[in-house]
């Protein structure tokens, strides 16, 4: 990957995630303001990467939720941002306090960082650039926001969903090609069709591919709880991986995890069909087994130490089972209602 080089005679920088929308809301952005430079980075590294945004007349943030640890020094740190240049922060994650209430922050749980992204850039876009924000909206799993919805009926649906498809297979398999995602954001920003941008099909057929293998493998893994199915080194994609768990160990919340050497912890993945909140259960459950965790409520994750790996996943089976009682009782079968 080539490295980072400031470019004078540009004046807006774009931080962004590398899934498929935080690519999509890049491009979003980007088309609202051409003469920009794209930069992917993630919760954890957002504080030290804003260094780069000096000397920018315009700074716009897509899809990088904020990480709690962090979360003072970092509303601190773009505050300072905000002094010297024009700040816009995009993002749908759950915000830590009721500290982050600046008018530059926009947040909406219940939407997706590229329909947020369309939404707040509008006035200098076209109608049809909410086609990209359909595509980060289904990639995401937020498709079903009462804007989307009416967005997608001037679309042929299929469509839609055989283009995005594409665009996020395309991504999961380029990994961390941070280049190709540049790439893609450059073409997404000029409304290309994701089935006409070099490589994209190729890469979203090898990525199917790999993806049908983890899926027999998963089959004959998965292991099940009370309410949590799991799955541990699957060899494959995470997120992918936790939907299958859940699918075939038959409960409503999956899990993918991940053994990671260095930190002798277990990285997680989950994916929930629930309407519990994931991100609240795991905030709570995480730190009592010494890791962290949360995420969305129906898409989140932790890290745990091995030594603890099985008694949190107890802890979080019971979580879960009580938590989706109580919303029975209340009667809530939707997160954003």
């Amino acid at each position: 990957m080539r490295p980072f080089q400031q470019d004078r005679s540009i004046e807006t920088i774009i931080f962004t995630h590398g899934d498929s929308d935080g690519i999509c809301s890049g491009a979003i952005a980007k088309t609202a303001y051409p003469n920009s430079q794209v930069y992917f980075t993630s919760p954890v590294s957002l504080v030290k990467k804003l260094d780069l945004a000096k000397g920018y007349k315009r700074v716009i943030i897509c899809d990088i939720a904020i990480d709690e640890r962090t979360s003072t020094e970092l509303l601190q740190r773009l505050k300072e941002v905000a002094k010297e240049s024009s700040l816009t922060y995009i993002d749908h994650h759950p915000v830590p306090d009721k500290s982050w209430n600046e008018s530059w922050l926009h947040n909406d749980p219940c939407a997706c960082s590229s329909e947020l992204t369309y939404k707040v850039l509008a006035h200098r876009l076209n109608r049809d650039v909410r086609r990209v924000a359909i595509y980060g909206a289904i990639g995401d799993y937020a498709d079903d926001s009462d804007s989307v919805k009416l967005w997608c009926e001037d679309w042929d649906k299929r469509t839609l969903f055989f283009e995005a498809g594409a665009l996020i297979q395309a991504i999961i398999y380029a990994g961390r090609e941070f280049d190709f995602k540049r790439y893609l954001v450059e073409h997404l920003a000029k409304d290309k069709l994701p089935s006409d941008i070099p490589e994209v099909l190729e890469f979203a057929s090898k990525c199917s591919q790999l993806e049908e293998q983890l899926r027999l493998r998963i089959r004959k893994q998965v292991k099940s709880l009370q309410n949590l199915a799991y799955v541990i080194d699957p060899q494959g994609y995470k997120s992918k991986s936790a939907i299958y768990a859940a699918a075939y160990g038959q409960r409503k919340v999956g899990g993918s995890a991940e053994y990671r050497q260095t930190k002798h912890s277990y990285d997680i993945s989950f994916r929930s069909r629930s309407p519990v909140d994931l991100n609240h259960i795991l905030r709570e459950v995480a730190p009592r087994h010494g890791g962290t965790g949360g995420g969305l409520p129906e898409a989140a994750g932790a890290r745990i130490p091995v030594t603890n790996f099985k008694e949190f996943l107890n802890d979080l089976d019971t979580r879960i089972g009580e938590e989706e009682h109580k919303l029975k009782e209340e009667n809530i079968t939707n997160k954003c209602h």
